[in-house]
Formats: structure tokens, C-alpha cells, sequence
């Protein structure tokens, strides 16, 4: 069994409305939320052996701050994965190295809550797995996906993963105020 953690980017800034939609970086509340999203990791045991993410700044920020991740796990950051549509960031997935039993991809919406939905397939939205409901309705900065993956990396498709959990920042006390 291989497991998929699927991150959304923490909440970004819009102070500067001249700088780029890539360059955006994350505000107050999103460093944050993803220090606790770290803690949520460390706490599960959540450890992935590679980490592919967006190479946005806030994606990136976001990598930062569930710094330092156990086992030192191998990073790479990729431009195709900025803004990338479902299908593309499940292309990705089809590239990792099969010997990778645990993978972590920090990315964007609404492409991976897309991915998201397509992984769990209709009949995984339709049961009563932790935090199904509260994936179809949305998939909020900072929020984290974990899937069990019965296939290897290359043959994975929609409907091949079973939803674990679901948690997002506004779940955790900390961040209640």
C-alpha cells in the first residue's frame, strides 16, 4: 500500500496587487496554518519519502514551514505543477519512482481538489471515510488529503485511492482565534 498526501498551499497574501499571481507569498495567517498543518503531520507520523511541489512562492512557503520533515525526503520542485489542472498533477504522480512508498504534493486548486475527488471516485465520496463530506464540499488552503493507493505510482487513476483523512487548518484549535 502506498499512501498520497495532497497539500493545498497555505492562505496567500494580495497586499501587492502589482506582484505577480506566482510571486504571491503566503500572509500571516497562512504561515500559521501551515506550521500547524506541520504539527498535524508530525503528530499522524506522516513522513513522505518524496515531495514534489509547485514551484510558486507560496508553495514553496508553505514546504518551509513543515520543515524539518523526517527522514529528509527528496524535494522536487516543478513549474508544470503551478496552476496544473487535475490530470496533469495525476500525470506527475505516474512519473514517481516506484519505490516510493509515500508521497507528499504541494499544489493548487481547483486542480487538486480535483484530483482529489477523481482519486476518491464517486463511489469513495459516496461512503463515510473521515472527512469525505467535508472534501466535497471544498478543499481549503492548507488542507490536507491523505490517500491509500492500492497501485503502483504509474497505474494509478481516478476511483485508485481510498480517502483516510481529511484536515484542514480551520479544524485545529490552534487556529480558532
Amino acid at each position: 500500500m502506498r499512501q498520497l498526501l495532497l497539500l493545498r498551499h497555505a492562505k496567500s497574501s494580495w497586499d501587492d496587487p502589482g506582484l505577480p499571481d506566482h510571486a504571491r507569498p503566503l500572509n500571516a495567517r497562512g504561515k500559521r496554518a501551515a506550521i500547524a498543518m506541520a504539527g498535524v503531520m508530525h503528530r499522524l507520523g506522516l513522513a513522505p519519502d518524496i515531495v514534489l511541489v509547485s514551484s510558486a512562492r507560496r508553495t514553496l512557503q508553505t514546504l518551509e514551514a513543515l520543515a524539518p520533515l523526517p527522514d529528509s525526503p527528496m524535494v522536487e520542485p516543478m513549474d508544470d505543477l503551478y496552476l496544473a489542472p487535475w490530470q496533469r498533477l495525476l500525470d506527475t504522480l505516474h512519473g514517481a519512482p516506484e519505490t516510493a512508498r509515500s508521497l507528499l504534493l504541494i499544489a493548487h486548486n481547483p486542480g487538486l481538489h480535483d484530483l482529489a475527488l477523481a482519486l476518491a471516485g464517486p463511489a469513495g465520496m459516496a461512503g463515510k471515510a473521515p472527512g469525505t463530506q467535508r472534501l466535497a464540499g471544498g478543499y481549503p488552503t492548507g488542507a490536507l488529503a491523505e490517500f491509500a493507493i492500492a497501485s503502483s505510482w504509474r497505474r494509478l487513476e481516478p476511483g485508485g485511492g481510498r480517502l483516510v483523512r481529511f484536515v484542514a487548518p480551520n479544524d485545529l484549535p490552534e487556529m480558532a482565534n
